[in-house]
């Protein structure tokens, strides 16, 4: 088979979406039991539908790989989306756009170029699109009353150079400032977050400020492995689309390159999406309420546990060094 035709067969399983729960979660059995290429294609498709096409679906289907997956269930109250409308047609652009970004070499898809260029697919989907996004947001725990609470004003770093040592902010504080880091993953005004329709402008701009401080909180390290982690905690916690959409790029990457990088994929995106499924909902919380508290003190106020990671966080960094 030519890649041109393993290409329209992928396209046309995104457009199809699947039958319903049970075909997913026994898709998550037979992934379990052998990281097939055909099987991983499947499930990065299913992933690309909802993240493209049907974002009703997102929930329903993470919820139900992770089952077959990981052997249990989420432990979480069910999102209720409503699933009867029809998937959306996934444009020609959005598919120019996804394969150019898979044929990148891996050099130039690090960190930020990565979130850029991702970004830039996820501005692909149409405006209606952009509403059935917004109202299936609504169904996530805890995002009404976050964006009843207005549009995030951006931190400083003057708020987080001032508190104590120890606390909270001035964790947040030295990541941010050792690491060179932004105090915003990208430039929300740039972006244009504040055109989308709510909830997503808040949602889109409340993440861009809160990403790295959840990786302090949630304890997912900035590695390279922990950044596809803590996007399925992110989806896991509001059905973030920008993370459904990375994620499906991720594993459609894996199916077509790499399959045998789904044993190392898969577990790490599953326990992290049901790290974020199971911890009560963060997009609400006032941060600046707690800056001044010891990391372990917000931890237990919150409800969060540190993440369980199923490998070494830096296991990419190792493997770079090894070859």
């Amino acid at each position: 088979m030519s890649d041109d035709q393993e290409r329209a067969g992928f396209e046309a399983l995104a457009q199809a979406g699947a039958d319903d729960a049970d075909a997913a979660r026994a898709l998550g059995v037979r992934l379990k039991a052998s990281h097939q290429p055909s099987d991983l294609k499947a499930l990065a498709a299913l992933w690309i539908h909802g993240a493209v096409a049907a974002p009703e679906t997102l929930p329903h289907v993470y919820d139900a790989v992770a089952e077959g997956y990981l052997g249990s269930p989420v432990g979480a109250a069910q999102v209720r989306t409503d699933t009867r409308s029809p998937p959306e047609l996934i444009s020609r652009a959005f598919w120019r756009d996804l394969w150019q970004l898979l044929e990148e070499p891996r050099a130039g898809l690090e960190a930020v170029n990565l979130t850029t260029k991702t970004a830039a697919l996820a501005g692909q989907v149409s405006s209606h699109m952009l509403i059935r996004i917004a109202k299936a947001a609504k169904a996530w725990p805890g995002v009404i009353a976050a964006a009843g609470q207005g549009y995030p004003r951006p931190f400083t770093l003057e708020q987080l150079a001032a508190c104590p040592p120890g606390s909270l902010g001035a964790v947040f504080h030295a990541l941010i400032v050792d690491n060179g880091f932004d105090l915003e993953v990208l430039d929300r005004k740039a972006l244009g977050v504040d055109q989308l329709p709510p909830p997503l402008d808040y949602l889109n701009a409340r993440i861009l400020q809160c990403h790295d401080l959840w990786h302090i909180v949630g304890d997912y390290k900035t590695t390279a492995l922990h950044e596809v982690a803590i996007s399925g905690f992110q989806l896991g916690q509001f059905g973030h689309h920008y993370s459904s959409m990375f994620l499906g790029m991720v594993l459609t990457r894996i199916a077509f390159e790499r399959p045998e990088g789904g044993a190392i994929m898969l577990p790490t995106i599953l326990t992290g999406y049901v790290h974020g499924r199971r911890t009560p909902p963060l997009l609400p919380v006032r941060w600046e309420t707690v800056w001044n508290q010891p990391l372990d003190e917000v931890r237990a106020k919150l409800g969060v546990t540190p993440y369980a990671s199923p490998f070494p966080a830096d296991l990419f960094e190792q493997l770079s060094i090894a070859a």
